[in-house]
């Protein structure tokens, strides 16, 4: 008979789940602890409050997409690979994970006040990404910070349309398209 994940891995998905489908301030310690079937007590054992269970499940996926972009960096290639293959992750991880990049990307501006200048973030994972393609004269800027910017919003904001229905899914089929419009916006 297979082990059934451990409880705090469980309330992890559900408040995922919940977090994405009614967003965090909607959502009640009592709403998780029923998803997950425990007593809503039993939540404590793992987070002192939901406030610290938002926080944890934030900067640990949001530092974990920043790595993955990190990874997709130190692959060979220029900067137009790079965007290919950065853009294909985002929306990769928007198909595998809808319930995870809608927390991130609808949490965000609740949590960024949180994020210290040590933790890496995607981000900066990207300013240094159009800041190493400025050095080498693959860029038609000069800015980074407006770069990273616009590569963000040119892929999250159809994400944000997918969230809601306004864009079919999966977001995948877009990545081509999404990778030409940043490399569009930014490439010399």
């Amino acid at each position: 008979m297979p082990r059934r994940p451990d409880t705090r891995q469980r309330i992890e998905r559900a408040a995922l789940s919940l977090f994405a489908a009614k967003g965090v301030d909607a959502t009640t310690t009592k709403d998780i602890a029923a998803e997950v079937g425990i007593s809503e007590g039993a939540i404590y054992r793992h987070f002192r409050s939901k406030d610290e269970l938002t926080w944890h499940l934030f900067s640990t996926h949001y530092t974990d997409l920043a790595r993955h972009i990190d990874a997709v960096m130190a692959e060979s290639g220029g900067l137009a690979d790079r965007i290919d293959r950065t853009v294909a992750l985002f929306c990769g991880l928007f198909d595998r994970e809808p319930d995870l990049f809608a927390f991130i990307l609808l949490s965000q501006h609740g949590q960024l006040g949180r994020v210290t200048e040590d933790m890496p973030t995607p981000v900066e994972s990207l300013r240094r990404m159009f800041h190493d393609g400025i050095g080498r004269g693959e860029c038609r800027g000069t800015d980074p910070d407006l770069m990273a910017a616009m590569a963000l919003g040119l892929v999250t904001q159809p994400a944000t349309f997918a969230i809601y229905g306004r864009i079919a899914r999966p977001l995948g089929r877009l990545a081509p398209a999404l990778a030409d419009a940043v490399k569009r916006a930014v490439l010399a």
